[in-house]
């Protein structure tokens, strides 16, 4: 039964070396305890974990030489141990037997093996020991899944062997058992009988009820798609460098001699009389990165990542197209990311653990790229039937609407552009051949120019000035502007970021560049080349694209003439300027300043209001930590006001004390502006008493100034703004313990001093006050 759940597991494996490990673990497991079934049952346990530590480890030494891996056994141990859960739940079909893959499967069979043989040998209770091996059959059935046939004859043949397990007799020699009944008066023993023979039949109706119910249920979920537990499972991810490769371009241009990697290409499928040494120096295109989707802003890969063994799955090649067998060694020298660049389409990998995304065929090492990595690559590339592009058609529905896509947002002279390059080329590949031969002609590559494909960035790629930056950039602003343009006009567009190599030796970082692609139905992903030649200087885009706002109707265009087509009137002439005079000079001058007053007065007003309700904000919104921030905040603002800002290096006892301080001086000036305006009207009535006068105002402005008491209209005491930085200094240490009333407090103290410190100025400035537009503006 153990060794059936190896059968139903290894459906989803490739190769057959998981069922044959799964098939040695079910009869390692059983034979232990068979061979050990007349030691104690304390000792069976030890013997079995040491059986299954030798066979484990033998397995996963099997398991690595099949698949290549490097390192020792502890490292792939731990390494197995550590990962082998997600990587099995991760893992594309079909899977590969590596250690990290078969190890969950190994330690399973072999502690289900264990179980149901101790319990249905030593314990002699068969149906409960089949239920291990059962649950395990289970777990294998839901770990397939969707991802294969329906598993009829390893189920039928799990059922069979239970059912032959439960016939077949225990083979032990003795007497039969002796009759409960015995012994027992004969009511008694009738009684007994009739118990036993009620409680047989009870179960039994238990048993084909439950088989009534259950069944038609269970029979009912036979065609249902089983739940794939993949689903549930989250794949490798990768960072924004990797999502979005694009951007790395700009900076790879400006350092074109940093070698990223060395490569070395074989074609096997080349004869050697044919192609001689020049095979391997054929230029190849190595694959960073597949971009499919773009959301107006950045080109993303969008890919779910699988991992997966070194052979991948294969995908059937266009009919017509030519396949080319290619196998490249790859050494990473200064390149960086987790993305493996590949010739498309990968087939097998060796010398590195990958995961693999099947629909854009881009390949990640979840553990990132080093220096001095090597490994292999051998990929299927097609080139299609050149033939057959020009009546070609591109495909369309929801299978491609992540190629088709077009975010909300283009700039009217993209789209345009676009639907006047369509406008004459009827067929997907004249209209793809069309915006190739438009960005060749019309624009230059440059190693300079700044990173950016969104709609702006290629706006002004464009149609921008070219003494201003514009109608230049590197191969990003043509990849994605063609990839763009083609959407726009009904071709299903990807970009892709790679390097051109000569097929042997360092590629380096002038050798990268983005390329775009479209989908045409029956010939697969074809590869355009929108990158003017080097020699050819681009022509004015001006020439053959003049961007309008809108075309007006046939019967709104003025046909051109050489007469004019009616007399002038009698009010074009000479009376015209006579009446073109309109209303008199003074009404204009007044009409006009009446209307910039009003302005200034709406934005004024404006300002007035904006500065009450960032004040009412501070004070009355928000938790109370937040509104004694506020209340802060009101202070320190009125001191910048004033004329006396305080730095942050300022603790909030010390701004109290500056902010006491501000307005004892702000009221000492204002009494003394009162002061000299009183005694100089005491001057003038009474000569004789200016000296006491004097005196007396002298002394009273000073005491006035000790005691912080002014006129009426300036409020007799300062509010105590010791109290609200101690609320401060609490916020800071316990920011959740203020109160309400506490914050109520805060505002009552901001605003009384805020209103003393007003009072104090002149009056123009208090008038400026209300309108000064810098708490607007002005940062904690």
């Amino acid at each position: 039964m153990v060794a059936l759940t190896g059968v139903v597991l290894g459906r989803v494996y490739a190769g057959g070396l998981l069922t044959r490990l799964v098939v040695g673990a079910a009869v390692g497991s059983v034979l232990v305890s068979v061979a050990a079934r007349r030691l104690p049952s304390w000792l069976v346990a030890p013997l079995s974990v040491a059986g299954l530590a030798g066979f484990t480890a033998w397995s996963l030494r099997v398991s690595a030489d099949a698949a290549g891996l490097p390192g020792s056994l502890v490292e792939v141990a731990a390494d197995a141990a550590r990962n082998g859960i997600p990587r099995l739940l991760t893992a594309m079909i079909p899977v590969e037997p590596t250690p990290d893959t078969v190890l969950v499967p190994l330690v399973a069979a072999w502690l289900a093996g264990l179980a149901g043989a101790e319990v249905a040998l030593r314990a002699g209770r068969v149906l409960l020991g089949y239920l291990p091996p059962a649950l395990l059959y289970a777990g294998a059935v839901y770990v397939v899944g969707p991802n294969a046939e329906p598993a009829v004859w390893p189920t039928v043949a799990f059922a069979a062997v239970a059912a032959l397990g439960l016939a077949v007799p225990s083979g032990r020699p003795g007497p039969s058992a002796p009759d409960p009944t015995a012994g027992l008066a004969p009511g008694v023993r009738a009684a007994v009988r009739v118990r036993l023979a009620a409680t047989a039949a009870a179960g039994l109706v238990v048993v084909v009820g439950l088989a009534a119910v259950v069944g038609p249920v269970v029979a009912g979920q036979v065609d249902e798609r089983p739940v794939d537990p993949r689903r549930y499972v989250e794949p490798p991810q990768v960072e924004s460098l990797d999502e979005n490769p694009l951007i790395r371009i700009s900076g790879w241009a400006l350092n074109p001699g940093q070698q990223l990697l060395d490569v070395t290409t074989e074609r096997p499928d080349a004869t050697a009389g044919a192609t001689g040494d020049a095979a391997g120096d054929r230029s190849v295109r190595i694959r960073l990165a597949v971009l499919s989707d773009y959301d107006g802003v950045t080109w993303r890969v969008g890919a779910t990542y699988r991992n997966a063994g070194r052979i991948l799955p294969a995908a059937q090649p266009a009919p017509g197209a030519t396949v080319e067998t290619v196998r490249q060694e790859i050494t990473v020298a200064d390149l960086s990311g987790r993305l493996l660049p590949a010739v498309a389409t990968p087939r097998e990998v060796g010398g590195a653990r990958v995961a693999y995304d099947p629909l854009t065929g881009t390949l990640i090492r979840p553990e990132g790229l080093t220096p001095g990595l090597r490994y292999t690559v051998t990929s299927a590339a097609e080139r299609p039937d050149n033939n057959l592009l020009a009546t070609a058609d591109v495909p369309a529905g929801e299978e491609v609407a992540r190629v088709l896509r077009v975010a909300d947002g283009v700039p009217d002279p993209v789209r345009r552009l676009a639907a006047q390059l369509a406008e004459d080329n009827g067929a997907p590949y004249a209209r793809a051949a069309a915006i190739e031969q438009f960005l060749a002609e019309h624009y230059r590559v440059v190693a300079d120019a700044p990173s950016g494909h969104a709609y702006p960035n290629l706006n002004f790629f464009l149609f921008g000035p070219r003494n201003g930056g514009g109608q230049r950039g590197t191969s990003e602003q043509f990849a994605a502007a063609f990839a763009v343009l083609g959407r726009l006009s009904g071709l299903p567009t990807r970009v892709v970021v790679g390097f051109s190599s000569s097929g042997n030796g360092p590629v380096r970082a002038a050798d990268a560049f983005a390329w775009p692609e479209v989908l045409f139905s029956g010939l697969g992903w074809v590869a355009f080349d929108p990158l003017p030649r080097p020699d050819d200087e681009p022509r004015p885009v001006e020439e053959d694209f003049r961007p309008v706002p809108e075309d007006l109707p046939p019967s709104e265009v003025p046909e051109p003439t050489l007469e004019p087509t009616e007399a002038p009137s009698p009010q074009a002439g000479p009376a015209r300027p006579v009446d073109s005079r309109g209303l008199p000079t003074p009404v204009l001058v007044g009409g006009g300043a009446g209307g910039l007053l009003l302005v200034v007065g709406a934005v004024l007003a404006a300002l007035a209001g904006m500065r009450r309700a960032r004040s009412r904000a501070r004070l009355s919104t928000g938790d109370p930590g937040q509104r004694i921030a506020g209340a802060w905040r009101e202070v320190t603002d009125a001191l910048r006001l004033a004329g006396r800002p305080v730095g942050g290096d300022l603790a909030a006892t010390e701004v109290a004390e500056r902010a006491r301080a501000a307005l004892a001086e702000a009221r000492a000036t204002r009494a003394d502006r009162s002061d000299r305006e009183a005694g100089k009207e005491r001057d003038a009535l009474v000569d004789r008493d200016a000296g006491a006068d004097r005196e007396a105002l002298a002394a009273t402005r000073t005491a006035r100034a000790t005691a912080g008491a002014v006129d009426p209209a300036a409020g007799a005491v300062p509010p105590d703004l010791a109290e609200l930085a101690g609320l401060l200094n609490r916020l800071a240490f316990a920011p959740g313990a203020a109160a309400n009333e506490q914050a109520d407090r805060a505002a009552t103290l901001a605003g009384e001093y805020v209103a003393a410190l007003r009072a104090a100025r002149p009056w123009w400035r208090r008038l400026l006050w209300s309108i000064h537009p810098g708490p607007l503006r002005w940062r904690p």
